[in-house]
């Protein structure tokens, strides 16, 4: 038999493999799909997925798991900090000043790994690490998941949860076949280290493909596909997103004014409400060229709290709390447990369709409205002198560094630009069309189009290698 688990890790995996074709497409590829979810079974009530739902027991990582996991993410960024801010910058926030256990330990690993460090030592790292979960009760229990289901391949939607290691070691010790999906385009190249190792990647581009051959020595350019990526592929199907008329209805929109469509990153953006209240008040004081409908969509990793005070200030603005719900209070990384409705991908796409211009802090909504081939305007003020959360400091991450280098979309520095930039797009100004297409071509290598056809077909071809 030829059965493929699927681990659908969180929310954003949820959104990814199961609202898209993914499913229906792996059944056409193997004998059996089985889906082995980090997430509540419940949350597949009203999908006809016609396969089986396994909810798996949430691991939590005892200390030396931790050690061990730490210690590896710590040489990982160590090794390979020379020249990339986005790693030293990764590498710096791990450090913990904590007067507890963990806060010792951490001042220790960040110690070692200074002096030592290699892809060798990170494999040995790995192998401590994976061997902490031989005893495991939980590792037990995944274990004889995947022999009663008689599991020929795993596919991870998700590269790092440390909390899917146990499963990956689960699936090393009965020699099944592992792949994983190279979750964000930021991963490699400004991240830590995976969960573990696993025979198979799949990657949006051939950037990705060389980005993962870089900062992983030990794996081996037959053992990557490139593939695309499922995260916009429901941009390109017609089950998705509104009609003109209805989404005008659904969000008040007064049709004689263009849409400015500000999106939020989650709390770590300290600036968004600054930048958003600016923007409000340019409005308020008829700074702009144009009268304009302002929708803003704050984060789905957060309860939109922090705008509360923008909320009652702006009435006129309208506003987009994604429909993500929490499907399990008290896990260790609580934003996983938020899952998305049909709903709300209608209402993202239809957003990004009919708005004219996208504003946000450096995000990946950058790339959805390229991909609606929609202005971009990235505000980012912050610096190390002048007070305000450094954002200017993610110029200088490798996949956003990129994005100032093609020019695709307009990032500003201060009020100025950023009046400047919003009433050059009204006045039907916009310039960077080719750039941004060109910006998509890297970042996304394969055509959104039968996206989870071409994945499912990819990880069924990786049982021909061996």
């Amino acid at each position: 038999m030829k059965n493929l688990g699927v681990v659908i890790t969180d929310g954003v995996g949820f959104r990814n493999f199961i609202l898209t074709d993914f499913i229906q497409e792996a059944k056409n590829n193997f004998d059996e799909v089985i889906v082995f979810s980090c997430l509540p079974k419940i949350v597949y009530d009203n999908f006809n997925l016609d396969c089986k739902i396994i909810e798996l027991a949430v691991f939590e990582e005892t200390f030396f798991t931790w050690f061990f996991r730490k210690a590896k993410e710590v040489t990982h960024l160590q090794l390979h900090k020379k020249g990339n801010f986005g790693i030293l910058d990764n590498l710096n926030i791990t450090k913990s000043k904590a007067k507890n256990p963990r806060g010792f330990a951490t001042r220790i690993i960040h110690k070692l790994p200074s002096i030592f460090h290699s892809e060798k030592l990170i494999l040995k790292y790995n192998q401590l690490q994976q061997l902490s979960f031989q005893s495991n009760a939980i590792t037990k229990e995944y274990s004889d998941l995947l022999k009663q289901h008689r599991i020929s391949m795993l596919f991870f939607t998700h590269q790092r949860p440390p909390f899917i290691a146990p499963l990956i070691y689960a699936a090393e010790k009965l020699k099944i076949k592992t792949s994983a999906f190279i979750f964000s385009w930021d991963n490699l190249a400004s991240k830590g280290r995976m969960a573990g190792n696993f025979d198979f990647y799949l990657v949006w581009s051939d950037l990705m493909k060389q980005e993962l051959l870089t900062f992983y020595q030990s794996v081996k350019e037959e053992q990557i596909k490139v593939v695309g990526t499922p995260q916009f592929e429901p941009y390109s199907m017609t089950e998705f997103g509104y009609n003109k008329i209805d989404f005008l209805q659904k969000f008040r929109i007064n049709n004689n004014y263009p849409i400015i469509f500000f999106t939020c990153n989650d709390a770590s953006s300290e600036n968004d409400p600054i930048y958003l209240e600016m923007l409000a008040e340019f409005i308020v004081q008829k700074k702009l060229i144009r009268e304009v409908n302002l929708i803003v969509r704050t984060s789905p990793a957060e309860e939109p709290t922090r705008f509360a005070h923008l909320i009652k200030k702006f009435p006129s603005v309208i506003w987009n709390f994604p429909d993500w719900s929490i499907s399990r209070a008290g896990h260790q990384e609580a934003w996983t447990q938020r899952v998305p409705s049909i709903s709300d991908l209608n209402d993202l796409k239809s957003l990004l369709k009919y708005c004219d211009l996208c504003i946000n802090v450096l995000s990946t909504i950058t790339l959805d409205a390229f991909i609606f081939d929609k202005p971009v305007i990235n505000p980012v003020f912050g610096n190390k002198a002048n007070g305000m959360f450094d954002d200017l400091k993610f110029l200088d991450y490798h996949h956003l560094s990129k994005l100032a280098q093609f020019d695709a979309s307009n990032i500003v520095k201060n009020e100025k630009e950023y009046l400047d930039g919003i009433n050059f797009i009204l006045e039907g100004k916009d310039n960077k069309q080719e750039q941004r297409e060109d910006f998509l071509k890297l970042q996304i290598g394969r055509d959104l189009k039968d996206t989870s056809k071409r994945i499912a077909k990819t990880i069924s071809n990786f049982g021909e290698y061996y």
